[in-house]
């Protein structure tokens, strides 16, 4: 969930003037649209109902539809439950979103799209499961109550950066070109390319367990492995309580915890082995920042996500989001999961002043200013 990617969900809601009217969980809702000359009929529930009529509609398959008050037709609710789709209609709907040729890969968690081998797909289903597994144990030994996923995660692996990137542009824009996977958190979808066949050459169907461990000993395995895993982190915190999609969680916050699980272990042969370690990359990138580190930087970035959206001070910004985060879980680990407990009740498009963000995090912590010659002092003389 790179800061391109964010910012863009982020504006396609921003115009939402909300009310907070939820329809029950335990209800269907079904709506009829019409929409680029198409009459569409989705199952799912409401999350949100905008002032204007509008709305914020949950599908079976997991998608965020925002809905304008001139594309309703018909809207309609019975009682019965809402469920997300079994594995067969799901898997229907995301290849109805999907070039020809794609096949799936299921696993206990995932649904993995793929028209590259059969053998990266079960890569990176391996790879996510360790992941899941890992994640969700750590923050249940923290104190934190998981819950399960409602829907199946879904992830779409292209077989080259061309089709990725012709895909990706209508959620990245010209950055697709750039981003080698992200997490969208309206679709709820990882989207991604296979990374071990465009690094050794070889056509997708070809990639086989010999190219990814030639792929996985290459200089820019760490890097790329990171951010799969990085998004992957985003992808299971949103679906597991940690965060509600489209919510007001700190950018800081979110980031922190994905650059917190994203280190590799490539000696492995795996690609990854567990979270927490000290992320190399971004310890090193905050040991340059703190060169010319204002006074009280911690305020600017717990603040807002400003940060974190401008590309001039966005290496800056994730580097000590991921130092602030292994701070904060190492040397105040209680009231960090209670910090964790408030964003997570947090609700979609409702924005935060900055103002409130900042008491927010002082009622969990103390004083900021106390706090920011700590976390300094840390870095500096414990993390190595």
């Amino acid at each position: 969930m790179l800061p391109t990617a964010h910012n863009l969900y982020r504006f396609r809601l921003a115009m939402f003037v909300v009310a907070v009217t939820c329809s029950s969980v335990e209800a269907m809702d079904h709506v009829t649209l019409h929409r680029e000359q198409q009459t569409l009929h989705i199952d799912g529930r409401i999350v949100l109902t905008a002032q204007d009529g509008g709305l914020l509609f949950l599908a079976r398959d997991g998608l965020l539809w925002r809905i304008l008050p001139a594309e309703m037709v018909k809207h309609t609710t019975d009682d019965a439950p809402f469920r997300a789709y079994p594995a067969e209609p799901m898997t229907k709907s995301v290849l109805a979103d999907l070039p020809k040729g794609f096949d799936v890969y299921q696993t206990a968690h995932y649904m993995i799209f793929y028209d590259t081998s059969r053998a990266y797909a079960q890569w990176c289903g391996a790879l996510f499961e360790r992941l899941y597994s890992a994640f969700r144990n750590a923050w249940n030994r923290q104190g934190f109550e998981m819950v399960d996923p409602e829907f199946r995660l879904v992830a779409i692996v292209f077989s080259d950066k061309a089709s990725y990137i012709k895909y990706s542009q209508k959620d990245l824009g010209d950055a697709a070109d750039s981003i080698i996977g992200y997490y969208n958190m309206e679709s709820n979808r990882m989207i991604m390319y296979d990374l071990a066949g465009v690094a050794v050459n070889r056509p997708g169907r070809s990639v086989g367990l010999s190219h990814i461990n030639q792929f996985l000993a290459s200089p820019n395995a760490p890097g790329a492995v990171s951010t799969i895993v990085h998004e992957a982190t985003h992808q299971i915190a949103f679906n597991s309580g940690l965060h509600q999609r489209l919510s007001d969680c700190p950018k800081w916050f979110s980031e922190g915890i994905a650059m917190y699980c994203e280190t590799p272990d490539l000696g492995r042969g795996k690609g990854w082995a567990g979270i927490g370690a000290v992320n190399r990359t971004r310890l090193t990138q905050f040991q340059q920042y703190m060169q010319q580190r204002p006074a009280r930087s911690l305020k600017t970035l717990i603040g807002s996500d400003d940060r974190l959206l401008d590309v001039k001070q966005a290496v800056d910004a994730y580097a000590e989001s991921w130092a602030l985060t292994y701070y904060l879980i190492h040397k105040h680990p209680k009231q960090y999961i209670a910090y964790l407990k408030v964003l997570s009740r947090k609700q979609p498009l409702v924005y935060d002043e900055k103002a409130t963000r900042l008491a927010e995090f002082e009622k969990q912590f103390g004083p900021l200013d106390k706090l920011d010659d700590d976390f300094v002092d840390y870095l500096q003389t414990h993390v190595r």
